[in-house]
């Protein structure tokens, strides 16, 4: 089936869908983008009609007065004792075993790939038991459980790929049973929803995925999500009395996200400009490794680690940022870029990413090209016209790339099913 956009959404159907929706994650509650994505399009779906019942694996005390909760393992006659939940849509086998280890509770799988045919069995429970029009699951975590509602319902059954094993690996060295999850869920549904382009090429190109069975929908970002006013970080505003300028990178620190071209980066600018301080905000499997990378390139005094952060405290590091880079080496889409747009921070971001197809107002260059980045690191920071156009234009665009234009691909989609 061939998916295209345009129609007026209400001739194509007398009234509103209603979503099975599969996640792993929601906010609060949540590590990354998977999590902030399913927040922005729910939100916008809903303001359009649309009757949501999302569906997370494990019971947590979340819930959005737009649309219905349910968890799986309330399907079952398991008793639920909220404990802190393990789930998290980026870690993976190993982390996964390490956490487990430590929890003397018997309601975890002991791997995370049984965790996941776990919540598989209990969506077929779950979809036997509602009335919806379509089933809708989010990255491969959430695949199997889309599947099984397909099996039992013979509902249409979306698949929306925000990251493939691949991106996740950087090409190499996949987790295989990961891989055919992610093989089998866009196999059998019966659409694809990808993040961007640059995705979908990756999909059709790694699981022969056809083309007319894939639409891409980039994601957006809701303005009133950071019209909070903040207090400025202490730590980062004592470096700005001072003149120091500041270069911030939000993200995992996996090998994914690039922070070993970060850092080559920082110390080829740092030899043209010595006033500069590189911001880490973020944790992850390669956080020992980049703390001692940036020890052994002599960048300790220069390299600053916030750990991971949300909230206001994401805010200030954005606002008081002179520039902001995502230079990652596979980025399905990239939504921290957009954030840092709104927050009128300049930004330069990694070509091999899905938001360099709708972000135009920003550096873009190669992961790899590192004297490239260093180049354009010194000119932001050291021309105010220019860090302060790229500014203005930047903030200006992303008031354009919103979930509502999101929402509107995804109903189309799902009304055509």
């Amino acid at each position: 089936m061939r998916v295209t956009d345009g129609s007026p959404l209400d001739t194509l159907m007398p009234q509103k869908p209603r979503i099975l929706m599969f996640g792993w994650e929601f906010p609060p509650f949540n590590s990354g983008g998977l999590g902030v994505a399913c927040l922005g399009l729910t939100r916008a779906l809903a303001r359009r009609g649309a009757d949501i019942l999302f569906v997370l694996p494990k019971k947590v005390p979340v819930d959005p007065a737009y649309m219905r909760m349910l968890f799986a393992d309330e399907a079952s006659s398991i008793t639920i004792i909220n404990i802190d939940t393990l789930l998290s849509p980026y870690i993976t086998e190993y982390l996964y075993s390490e956490r487990r280890a430590g929890v003397d509770v018997p309601f975890y799988a002991d791997d995370l790939y049984s965790e996941v045919l776990r919540y598989a069995k209990r969506a077929r429970a779950v979809a036997q038991k509602e009335n919806f029009d379509i089933i809708y699951a989010h990255d491969w975590l959430a695949f199997l459980a889309g599947k099984e509602a397909q099996d039992v319902s013979g509902k249409p059954f979306v698949a929306h790929i925000h990251a493939t094993e691949y991106d996740r690996c950087g090409g190499d060295n996949i987790n295989e049973k990961i891989a055919h999850i992610e093989r089998l869920g866009l196999s059998c549904a019966n659409h694809v929803i990808a993040v961007s382009n640059y995705t979908k090429e990756i999909v059709m190109r790694k699981y022969g995925i056809s083309a007319e069975k894939i639409s891409v929908v980039h994601n957006g970002i809701d303005a009133e999500d950071f019209v909070a006013p903040t207090a400025e970080a202490k730590t980062l505003q004592a470096l700005k009395k001072n003149g120091t300028k500041i270069v911030l990178f939000v993200g995992r620190i996996t090998y994914q996200k690039g922070l070993e071209y970060f850092l080559e980066a920082a110390q080829k600018a740092l030899a043209y400009n010595d006033n500069i301080v590189f911001v880490i905000a973020g944790s992850g499997d390669m956080h020992t490794y980049i703390m001692e990378e940036v020890a052994r390139r002599k960048l300790s005094n220069k390299v600053l680690f916030m750990g991971f952060v949300r909230g206001k405290e994401l805010q200030e590091a954005y606002r008081m940022a002179d520039l902001y880079i995502m230079p990652s080496v596979s980025e399905p889409f990239g939504i921290t870029t957009l954030e840092a747009m709104l927050h009128n921070t300049p930004v330069i971001v990694s070509r091999q990413s899905g938001v360099a197809e709708v972000a135009h107002h920003v550096f873009k260059v190669d992961f790899w090209d590192t004297d490239e980045m260093a180049n354009k690191i010194v000119a932001v920071v050291e021309h105010d016209a220019l860090r302060n156009t790229m500014r203005e234009q930047a903030y200006r665009e992303v008031q354009g790339i919103n979930w509502d234009t999101a929402a509107n691909k995804c109903l189309h989609i799902f009304y055509q099913l």
